[in-house]
């Protein structure tokens, strides 16, 4: 009954949180033609979707606007509104708690209101991170007390998200979907079901493999990120270029992997995804020295960065203490106004720490709150007022500035992210070092 319904696009599907897993995934939905119904704890949120306005990047006001239209998206911030669901799909936070442990109440929370509320038949997916085994034990374990039988009455799956904010190319639709099903009914659901919405499946014949192969994805990024940014400090060391260096070895046409280093890592999938790993691991009595080593390589790139920019700044007679610093792009990723774990927050609060009078200019991310609870707000693009800077730190180029004009208009420049070296063919930038406008004036010729 319920593949047919699957199969026949007649289901019923809830997407538990509308952030920007949740949010896409229900679109792809309406515009698939299933009726779904989008539930989210935020009054606030729920009423301006209600309004047509999205505040995920990847989903236009367009977009949100023309699958309210078709009535068949429901915006709920009611848990009474999964009773008619014949699919509840959860895409709810996963952060960690400030000793670096999984912090699971929001899966909590949607459980608690999925027992409550949940038809007789439901089939249950977690999109959220998590660590493996979560499927099981936060997911199957409260159904089956709540008296509901595996297979019969429920069936539960785990299908990693893959969503990368900003990505032009790659999306909801056409990324290809890990499945795995707890049971093998389950995963012949969860492969039907996603099938209707994603072009390419990827089925695995556990939960625990799908909840393994997410993590794996974002570790192995992590640490090699890790290993560049290290890579980048020793060639500074050594005044080697570092880019010039990466595109060398990127020429091989075999066993090399490109990764560029940068000023930290950002957004939630790299800087916490090792640490569920991680974790996991220690209650195995499994110690990954790879994963803490890399953790701790990536998480010390902004203070090594607030360093280079208290050099540049001595170089030129200047004290950190009462410098005017322009941080240019807050965002954790270039054309995203995605700000989670982001490593421009961390400079800024050091920075701040420092004495330094610091402002940022971010039209993707206009506005973040700081350590102390206030709001700070982007000047404007003024590429004219960026010469009243002591300092400009280049931490996420977005394509909507223009780099000739920050070059050509700053003082001093530090560029986290070799963004001047497109934009000055003629000069080569060496990874953490600072150029004076005159210099840049001459490249730009």
């Amino acid at each position: 009954m319920m593949k047919q319904k699957f199969e026949n696009k007649e289901a019923k599907i809830a997407i538990i949180g509308l952030g920007y897993v949740g949010l896409p995934l229900a679109t792809a939905f309406v515009s698939q033609g299933f009726y779904t119904i989008g539930y989210d704890t935020s009054e606030k949120k729920v009423a301006t979707l209600l309004d047509g306005v999205s505040d995920i990047a990847d989903v236009s006001n367009q977009t949100l606007q023309q699958c309210l239209d078709t009535y068949d998206f429901e915006l709920s911030s009611q848990p009474e509104s999964l009773r008619e669901a014949d699919a509840i799909i959860i895409c709810v936070p996963t952060p960690l708690t400030e000793s670096m442990e999984p912090d699971m109440r929001f899966i909590n929370h949607a459980m608690q209101d999925i027992v409550a509320y949940a038809k007789q038949e439901v089939f249950i997916s977690l999109e959220s991170t998590t660590y493996p085994g979560t499927t099981s034990e936060l997911i199957c374990a409260p159904m089956i007390e709540k008296g509901f039988t595996l297979g019969e009455d429920f069936f539960a799956c785990y299908s990693p998200e893959r969503v990368d904010p900003g990505n032009k190319k790659f999306h909801t639709l056409n990324t290809p979907k890990v499945v795995g099903g707890v049971d093998a009914a389950s995963k012949e659901l969860g492969e039907i079901l996603y099938s209707q919405v994603i072009d390419t499946i990827v089925p695995v014949n556990s939960a625990e493999v799908a909840e393994m192969s997410k993590l794996l994805e974002n570790t192995f990024r992590s640490i090699n990120i890790a290993f560049i940014n290290e890579m980048a400090l020793l060639a500074e060391k050594m005044d080697i270029d570092i880019w010039e260096t990466i595109e060398a070895a990127s020429s091989k046409p075999f066993g090399f992997m490109k990764f560029t280093p940068g000023p930290g890592i950002g957004g939630h999938c790299i800087p916490l995804d090792p640490m569920y790993l991680s974790w996991k691991a220690k209650s195995k009595n499994f110690y990954s020295r790879f994963i803490e080593l890399a953790h701790e390589t990536n998480h010390l790139m902004p203070e090594k960065m607030v360093d280079h920019a208290a050099e540049a700044l001595n170089m030129h007679q200047k004290a950190i203490n009462g410098s005017k610093i322009l941080l240019v792009g807050m965002a954790y990723k270039e054309n995203s106004n995605d700000l989670r774990e982001s490593p421009g927050l961390h400079i800024y609060e050091q920075l701040v720490a420092r004495g330094a009078d610091v402002a940022f200019c971010d039209p993707e991310a206009p506005t973040f709150r700081d350590a102390t609870g206030n709001i700070q707000e982007s000047v404007a693009v003024d590429y004219d007022a960026f010469a009243a800077y002591d300092l400009v730190v280049i931490v996420t180029p977005h394509q909507a500035f223009d780099l000739k004009q920050i070059g050509t208009h700053s003082q001093l420049i530090l560029d986290t992210k070799n963004a001047l070296n497109e934009a000055f063919k003629e000069k080569k930038w060496a990874y953490g070092k600072v150029q004076a406008t005159q210099d840049l004036a001459k490249g730009a010729r």
